[in-house]
């Protein structure tokens, strides 16, 4: 293959060994690529993704290339790309990736024109950086897309904010929204995968720490619950009054983040926003802080702000940067303010991003099916796949669920019956 960038392509066997070792996690998605194989539903179709480039996404390229469609993958954020796994998946499948991680936005933006050079059919988005560029950029190319999906909460977000403005010039499913997506991706995963970063980037204790969640959605529900299961003091800021009870009714500490800067040892963002953590907050921390991003852009830490603020400025450990202030303080940014998971870590455990990518595989599949008949705007995945991937993730765990007898489907849909 000539069209490829990666960081070295003879990293790829140590990626072919990691995605052997991922996919026996990855039971449902198996599954779908074993039916893919035999039907082949995707046949003279052209993806281009944009996804964190990681071991469960190599899966999900493989199930997507046994279908028939011809696929590129580029990276969808500048430090979440596994550079064995890149070269794996060009080396062993031959499908196109570009990108390398700790690529600049330069290199990260040229990738994304890559992937649309693809001329995709249908676009496959994690953030929503290469559904935007394509729509601002790129509008020749509008006309062949029939379709796309949506990975994150971030993306969801912007992907209405267009269809409201009427700019989404095509049909969009919101893959993030699914049941068996932000269950196990948002809350299990994020939960797991963001303190496994905060951890390999700093080696510190959890337990007794206070420990600030900015957010309390799905993926700011599953960091507060793991926090607090290894001992921290979890304090919860929100804007919305109905999460915000949620998390007090939860037993978390609520509270505004010009109030939280007072206690906070540990700070992770998970809102989606820009400026979460701003100026005035930093000039209000401790000494020693740390503070992280789990949300999919770096907005939600004003960086800007706290280099002016900074006297001085070095990386004390990889992923780790210490800022000192003018007044001694030192405060330390992890991983970039990118998301600390993929950044400082691997990402979701397999048989976590299992139902992710099986809602992606099986969302471009009706896509495919059903394009012509949507129109331009949002969808949730269709509820027959959602219920479909959780059955399956039910019986590759071994576990069985009651059926209603006749008798019960009959009492549910009458309405004669009373006390």
């Amino acid at each position: 293959m000539s069209e490829f960038d990666v960081k070295d392509i003879n990293l790829a066997e140590g990626g072919n060994l990691r995605m052997d070792w991922a996919e026996r996690e990855m039971p449902v998605l198996r599954l779908i690529r074993e039916r893919f194989e035999k039907e082949k539903p995707l046949k003279d179709i052209r993806v281009s993704a944009c996804l964190h480039v990681t071991t469960e996404t190599a899966n999900l390229m493989k199930t997507l290339q046994a279908g028939g469609a011809d696929v590129l993958l580029t990276a969808s954020n500048p430090l979440s790309t596994q550079d064995d796994v890149a070269a794996a998946l060009v080396s062993r499948y031959e499908i196109p990736v570009f990108a390398i991680k700790g690529e600049s936005n330069q290199i990260y933006y040229k990738h994304i024109a890559a992937a649309l050079d693809h001329k995709p059919h249908f676009t496959m988005d994690d953030g929503a950086d290469l559904v935007s560029t394509l729509h601002k950029e790129r509008r020749d190319l509008l006309e062949n897309v029939r379709g796309g999906t949506e990975e994150t909460t971030t993306g969801v977000i912007r992907m209405r904010a267009m269809a409201a403005d009427g700019a989404l010039n095509y049909p969009v499913i919101a893959v993030n929204d699914a049941m068996t997506k932000h269950l196990f991706d948002n809350r299990y995963g994020t939960g797991q995968s963001t303190l496994d970063g905060i951890i390999r980037a700093t080696n510190i204790l959890i337990a007794g720490k206070n420990f600030v969640v900015a957010g309390y959605g799905w993926c700011a529900r599953g960091l507060a619950m793991r926090a607090k299961g290894m001992g921290a003091n979890v304090i919860v800021t929100e804007v919305d009054p109905m999460p915000a009870l949620e998390a007090v009714m939860d037993g978390f500490r609520v509270m505004p983040m010009e109030e939280a800067v007072k206690y906070g040892d540990i700070y992770c963002t998970l809102t989606g926003d820009l400026n979460v953590i701003d100026k005035h907050h930093f000039e209000n921390m401790k000494d020693g802080a740390i503070i992280a991003n789990s949300g999919h852009f770096n907005v939600e830490i004003n960086i800007p702000a706290l280099e002016k603020m900074a006297v001085s400025k070095r990386l004390v450990r990889p992923f780790v940067e210490e800022y000192t202030l003018k007044d001694g303080r030192r405060l330390h940014i992890l991983g970039e303010g990118r998301l600390i998971n993929l950044a400082a870590a691997e990402g979701h455990p397999a048989s976590v991003m299992d139902m992710s990518f099986a809602n992606q595989a099986l969302s471009l599949e009706y896509m495919v099916q059903h394009a012509g008949e949507m129109e331009k705007r949002v969808y949730g995945v269709p509820e027959v796949i959602d219920r479909n991937i959780a059955r399956l993730k039910l019986a590759a765990m071994g576990v069985s669920i009651d059926r209603l007898t006749p008798e019960q489907e009959k009492y549910l849909q009458s309405w004669e019956h009373g006390t």
